[in-house]
Formats: structure tokens, C-alpha cells, sequence
């Protein structure tokens, strides 16, 4: 079946736009094509700095014919009716409609036949549909074209459309159609200056290997490799090891058609600046890679940086270029890292009074009180020293007043350390300065250090707390102030460290701190509880565990410390992959399903003991003990919070159980014996909730 390339080719496209664009272009025109009954085999997008491509193979030569009937008026309709059926379906006379019969009358119906078109037709048509109507986050409209004003809104100037269409055996079609101007053909280009000379272009095959030739290497992926593996020869071949920075390849290989990596040096007297410091200058300022020093792995004096030519001199004028600029940067960040050290932390802190941390929670000033206040309280609890806690939490937001974090707010906290420590702060409390914003995502580092602890769950208590105070709470995909990543942060800090403290008394306590309340204070903990919830089925599915057992401890009520639920969860997963668990859980549904029905039958719960002296059958009896003995054993295992063991006291029910329902009929025709036994089968679900509620479990 035939292929499709297209290629749209413009003056640069940003960086940062490429990929998304790639799978737009990707997404429209695949989705176009299904939708016109064109199921296409394959298809791949690929994007450089001045075009995006498209293969797309396996496409249909044609489309299919389409048949569909349509219902008419009733055989004896008024003349005009008929002669818009007519019209419609496109039938001479009724002649050629068939009637079909119905309860309400004799219908007549017609049968449209809809001849599929040339797949390339259908191209021509939608192509320019989807080049206009592209989502690009922003465009611009330039010049005249054939003195005629532009149209077209684009990312940057267009310059070229290709779009061919055809077999692979054989010379394929121009997929013809025109755009603001602009011609569809099968012209292109190659490297805007090792290559500038137009190119004709057949299929994909043809086209990617023209490119590379023409020194344009057309796959991201391939440009990727091509830039880590060259950096990190080079690095190797002087004794040094690239620090490599995945973000920052994404970037510079969206800059490039033809990467070509070249090092340059700095003066050595600038690494008295931070290591952090340097890397954020050399890579926000020229998008160069840092190498450290293969013996000590401290930064050194060097830098990669990626071109995007094959430079004559070897690179030498590139290379002076980026060298100049750098030296002045990172002169600037030396003299900011310097004059920063002139100021003492807690000298920065009154200017927080005059900035407004949210209009409805007050200034950053008054934040930091309560973050301090928090700490102070968490800190025995986390096994940290109240008074570093608080010296922790009262420093730790300063630096968001340094040069440094002001010209590169992604050191923040970072820096804080360091001025810390250069002023002479005990080193737990320059760490917390550092890891109070940890972890900030599943893959960041969680603190152990207890002050930092201390200081981050009330950095991110304080904030969930506050932001549920005033109702700013997440809503569907949005979440502006980042509190599902806060909670997430909370429950790792909690779980990693294996720390027992009550969430809910915890928020209680900051919300204290509040000088806003909400209308209704006594509920806003246990609803920020439920949030909590949620947030940990997410951690615990993506660890592989099962949801729906959170939902089963967390419906017991009263459960808000963590690291037992998660424990509890942990231990109930265990037991029901045994098959014992397996059998108890079906047994225990069973029970709960039989007394729903009853109940809604009788209107009324079957709360209360059951009679022993009405037991007539030893199944009854059996069970009864079991529930007794399982009752008071998993209580006990419970309260030592030996979860393992109050699941192995479960497991002893399963046996009775399976007994009760295999010999005993609840349903009984004695009023009294059947109530009884429904009390049985209450108090089966009765024992199971000493570890979890066994109905939110999923079978």
C-alpha cells in the first residue's frame, strides 16, 4: 500500500515546541485519515529546528465504497415529502426504493451508494486543513506573498511544503495543494549553511537519506545520541567526565541539524563560586554542558557546548565566542554569590513583610511564623532538636531574597545552604535550608536529616492546610499550587523515615496558625485527611499495590497515621494472595451481601449478640467460638501493631466459615433462628473490621 511524507519547512522552531509538535502533526493527520475510513499500517513524526516530517505508510489507495440506507415517508406521503426523499438520497423515482414494512406503516427506504475517493484526493483536502489550523502555543503572521497579505498564522515563517504519496515500487504523486501561497511539491532543503541548495525528495527512505547527506540528521533520538556520545568522548579524552543533563539535551538538540561538540575552558578562580552556581550559568546562558573532574569529581574549569556547524578553523572562533560570553557571566555570578555573603540570612527577613505570600493567607512573613511554629510542635515528634527546627524554619526562606536565586531561582534552597554554613549555622539546620523543599517529585530524594524533616512537613502541611482554609483546593487536571505534589511530599517524608505522627492533629495545629478560618474548622482536617487518602493510592498503585485496600483501612475511620496504614495495607496485601485471604474475603462478601439483601427486606440492621441458645446446628456453634477467639486475638495483634499476626488470627475464620454456608440455611423458616443467624453472619463482618472493611475490596 502506498506511503505518505510530508515535511513542513520553516525558519527555526523553538526548542521547547518540537516535540509537542511532532505529535500534533503525528495525531491530525492520522486521526484525519481514520476518520475518512483510511486505516493507515504505521506512522512516525520527526522534528528539527526548521521542519517537521511525517511518514505515514500502509495507507489504503482508496477509499472504501460506502452503502447506507435511508428511512423515507410512508408509502401514500404527500408529493412534496416523496420529492425531498428523492432528492436526498438521490433515487429517480421510487421506483428504485425498496419499502420496508413497520407496525406504524410501509416505509420507504433508499439506498445511497457513496463511491470511495483516491486516497491522495482525500490528502490534498485535509493536509492544508490541518497545516492551517495547527495548535501551535504561539504564531506569528509575517509578509505578502504574490502581493497578496499573509494568512497564515505559523509558528515562524513557512517556507516549503513536500507531500508525496505513492508506492514503494514506484515513482510516487505530488499530493497537491496549496497553503497562504505556498505550493505542496517535492522540493527541500538541507543545513542551512553546509547544505543550503534545494533538494527533490521522492519517499521517506529516499528523503531521510538525501537529508543526511545534505548534513541534516532528521531523528531527535539519533541527534541525542549522537551529542551525549561525542560529549562524553571528549570529556573522557581529557581526563574529565561529562555531568550529564537530560532536560538540557532535550534542548540543545532541538538547536541543532548537525551537532558537532567542541569543549572550551574558563579561568580556574571562578569555581570558588558553588559548583551549582556555575552549571545554572553555563547551561541557562549558552545551553553548554559542565564537566567534572574524572580523580575528584569537583567541577572543573571546562564546558561542552554543541554546534551547529563544521567550522573551518576547527571550531576555534565558536569556541572563543561561547568563552567570552561565559567568562562574563560567570563573572556576574560571582560577583552575586559574593555580595550575597555580605548579608546575613536573617537580615533579609524583614523585607518578607512587605510580600504577599497569597492575598488571603498574608504576607511571607507571616508564613515563615507559622512554619516555624509547626516545626517546633513536629520536631519532638520526628526526633529532631526543637531549637534547630525552629532556627531551620525561620532562615530557610531567605535566600529567595539572594542575587543568586533571583537571576536562578532553580538554586533556591541550594543556596540557602551555603549561606548557612558561611555564616556559621549548625550544619542540620544549613541541610534543612536545602531539603525542606524535598522531595518535589517521585524520583527526588527524600530527607533523614530530622530537622529537615521537621521543617519540610511543616513547609507542606502548612501549605495544604492553608490552601484548603480558603477553599483553593485541586480541581480535575488543575492544581496551581502544586498540593497534590505536596501531599505526595508528606507521605513519602512520613513512610520513608517510618515516622508515627496524627495527621489530623498535625493539621489541627496549623490551622490554628491561620489568622483566616473556614466556616466550618472542625471538618476541614478530616476532609484534608480524605485528600490524603487518595494521594496515597496513587503512591502505593504506582508502587505495584492495590488501591482499593487503602479504601478498606482508611473505612475503619480514625486512621490518620500514615506509616500504620500503609503498614496495615502492606500486611492485609500479603494475606489476600494467600488462600486463606482469598476464600475469607469470599466468605466475608458472601455474609455482607446476604445481610444487605435482609436488611432492606426487613428495614431494619441485624446489630446486636446473637442467642446461643438458639444455635441448633455445630456449624453455628463452631463459627460463633472462631468469631470469639478471632475477635480478641487480632484485637490484641492489632493494638501491638502486628498486623501479620492479626491476619493470621483472620485466617482462622476461613475454615468455620466456609462450614457455615456449606451446611447452614440462613434464611431459616423460624423467624427467631433466621434472626440469629443473620446476628452470625454480622458478626463475621464485625471481626473483619479489626483489620480493614472487607467489602471496599475488590474481588
Amino acid at each position: 500500500m502506498p506511503d505518505l511524507l510530508l515535511e513542513l519547512f520553516s525558519e527555526e522552531i523553538p526548542a521547547r515546541m518540537q516535540g509537542k509538535a511532532a505529535d500534533d502533526l503525528r495525531r491530525m493527520v492520522t486521526d484525519k485519515l481514520v476518520a475518512e475510513g483510511l486505516v493507515y499500517e504505521g506512522a512516525k513524526a520527526f522534528a528539527t529546528p526548521r521542519r517537521l516530517a511525517l511518514t505515514v505508510h500502509g495507507i489504503p489507495a482508496r477509499q472504501p465504497d460506502l452503502k447506507t440506507e435511508r428511512r423515507g415517508p410512508k408509502v401514500g406521503a404527500p408529493d412534496a415529502a416523496v420529492q425531498g426523499f428523492l432528492k436526498a438520497t438521490g433515487l429517480k423515482s421510487l421506483d428504485e426504493a425498496k419499502i420496508q414494512r413497520d407496525p406504524k406503516g410501509d416505509f420507504y427506504i433508499g439506498l445511497i451508494e457513496k463511491p470511495g475517493r483516491d486516497a491522495i484526493d482525500v490528502l490534498a483536502e485535509i493536509l492544508p486543513v490541518i497545516v492551517r489550523t495547527f495548535p501551535w502555543p504561539k504564531s506569528m503572521r509575517w509578509g505578502a506573498r504574490s502581493g497578496k497579505p499573509g494568512s497564515l498564522n505559523w509558528v515562524r515563517p513557512l517556507h516549503a511544503i513536500t507531500a508525496t504519496f505513492g508506492l514503494e515500487t514506484e515513482e510516487p504523486d505530488v499530493v497537491k495543494f496549496e497553503v497562504d501561497g505556498i505550493e505542496s511539491g517535492q522540493t527541500t532543503y538541507g543545513h542551512r549553511f553546509l547544505a543550503p541548495a534545494a533538494i527533490s525528495v521522492r519517499r521517506f527512505e529516499d528523503y531521510e537519506a538525501k537529508l543526511l547527506d545534505a548534513k541534516v540528521v532528521l531523528d531527535p533520538e539519533r541527534r541525542k545520541d549522537a551529542i551525549l556520545t561525542d560529549a562524553k568522548q571528549l570529556a573522557f579524552a581529557q581526563g574529565f567526565e561529562l555531568v550529564e543533563d537530560q532536560n538540557l539535551l532535550d534542548e540543545v538538540a532541538g538547536l541543532v541539524e548537525w551537532p558537532v561538540v567542541l569543549m572550551g575552558s574558563f579561568e580556574p578562580e571562578f569555581l570558588a563560586t558553588p559548583a551549582e552556581v556555575i552549571r545554572a550559568t553555563i547551561r541557562n546562558n549558552q545551553k553548554c554542558f559542565v564537566v567534572s573532574d574524572a580523580k575528584t569529581g569537583k567541577l572543573a574549569n571546562k564546558f561542552i557546548l554543541v554546534a551547529n556547524i563544521e567550522a573551518t578553523d576547527g571550531g576555534k572562533t565558536i569556541i572563543a565566542g561561547n568563552e567570552r560570553v561565559i567568562r562574563a557571566r560567570l563573572s556576574d555570578a560571582k560577583f552575586f554569590y559574593e555580595t550575597d555573603l555580605k548579608t546575613k540570612l536573617e537580615d533579609r527577613l524583614p523585607k518578607f513583610e512587605q510580600i504577599v505570600f497569597h492575598e488571603k493567607l498574608g504576607t511571607q512573613a507571616a508564613r515563615i511564623k507559622r512554619i516555624e511554629r509547626l516545626a517546633a510542635e513536629i520536631a519532638p515528634l520526628v526526633g529532631a532538636d526543637v531549637a534547630r527546627a525552629t532556627r531551620a524554619a525561620h532562615l530557610a526562606k531567605a535566600d529567595l531574597l539572594t542575587e543568586v536565586v533571583g537571576e536562578f531561582p532553580e538554586v533556591q534552597g541550594l543556596m540557602g545552604k551555603y549561606y548557612a554554613l558561611a555564616q556559621g549555622e549548625d550544619p542540620s539546620v544549613a541541610a534543612a535550608c536545602e531539603e525542606h523543599y524535598k522531595p518535589q517529585g517521585p524520583a527526588d530524594r527524600v530527607p533523614t536529616d530530622p530537622v529537615s524533616v521537621a521543617v519540610a512537613l511543616a513547609d507542606k502541611i502548612d501549605t495544604l492546610v492553608g490552601f484548603w482554609a480558603i477553599d483553593e483546593k485541586p480541581t480535575g487536571s488543575k492544581d496551581p499550587y502544586a498540593l497534590r505534589r505536596a501531599a505526595l511530599g508528606v507521605i513519602r517524608l512520613i513512610a520513608e523515615n517510618a515516622l508515627r505522627l496524627s495527621l489530623m492533629k498535625v493539621a489541627a495545629s496549623a490551622l490554628a496558625g491561620l489568622w483566616v478560618k473556614p466556616a466550618d474548622a472542625q471538618k476541614l482536617p478530616s476532609d484534608l485527611l480524605t485528600f490524603f487518602a487518595d494521594r496515597l493510592k496513587v503512591q502505593l498503585r504506582e508502587q505495584g499495590a492495590r488501591h482499593d485496600l487503602v479504601d478498606a483501612v482508611f473505612a475503619l475511620g480514625g486512621q490518620d497515621d500514615l506509616l500504620m496504614i500503609v503498614r496495615r495495607v502492606e500486611a492485609l496485601g500479603k494475606f489476600l494472595d494467600t488462600d486463606d485471604g482469598k476464600n475469607l474475603l469470599a466468605g466475608t462478601k458472601r455474609a455482607s451481601n446476604i445481610l444487605s439483601i435482609e436488611e432492606k427486606k426487613d428495614k431494619r440492621s441485624f446489630d446486636g449478640t446473637p442467642d446461643a441458645a438458639l444455635y441448633s446446628l455445630h456449624e453455628e456453634k463452631a463459627l460463633a467460638k472462631a468469631i470469639g477467639e478471632v475477635k480478641t486475638e487480632a484485637s490484641v495483634a492489632v493494638a501491638k501493631e502486628d498486623f501479620a499476626a492479626a491476619m493470621s488470627a483472620m485466617a482462622k475464620l476461613r475454615p468455620p466459615v466456609d462450614a457455615f454456608f456449606d451446611k447452614v440455611r440462613v434464611n431459616d423458616d423460624d423467624t427467631k433462628v433466621r434472626e440469629n443467624r443473620l446476628k452470625l453472619l454480622n458478626e463475621i463482618r464485625s471481626a473483619t473490621r479489626a483489620v480493614a472493611d472487607f467489602s471496599k475490596i475488590q474481588d
